[in-house]
């Protein structure tokens, strides 16, 4: 990742400068408005989901680029935290399950908003989300 920066989440104040770092990234790297709010928008979800299950971790967000199909470029998102992990991930990931009484979209919305989407988790060890959103 060539554009890379770390933002520390603890609490609400810090899911708002990850939002506002990605937004400026995004646009740093050609994404248009309405990709730029999604992005936003997942950032804000999985920065969410640590400050609630994990209480602290981190989100580290770049450019990322691939050879593939004509080569394409994108920003790659990365949420990672030492929290009690996901005991079922694909009961998490089911839209309208929520262990916090919420909507139940956080990941599975976040997964909808980007191109790519990876979660890994170990009960007692943490979560690693990554995502992608590539440029049009």
């Amino acid at each position: 990742m060539a554009t890379e920066n770390q933002t520390e989440i603890r609490s609400a104040v810090d899911i708002v400068t990850a939002r506002q770092r990605g937004r400026a990234l995004a646009l740093e790297l050609g994404f248009n408005g309405a990709d730029v709010t999604l992005i936003a928008a997942a950032i804000s979800e999985v920065a969410r989901n640590i400050v609630d299950h994990a209480k602290s971790g981190e989100i580290v967000m770049g450019s990322v680029a691939t050879t593939q199909n004509g080569g394409r470029t994108g920003i790659q998102i990365i949420a990672r935290d030492q929290g009690p992990g996901i005991r079922d991930v694909a009961q998490a990931m089911q839209y309208g399950y929520s262990t916090r009484k919420g909507l139940g979209v956080g990941l599975p919305g976040a997964k909808w908003l980007m191109d790519e989407f990876d979660i890994a988790s170990e009960a007692g060890r943490g979560t690693t989300i990554t995502m992608k959103k590539w440029k049009r």
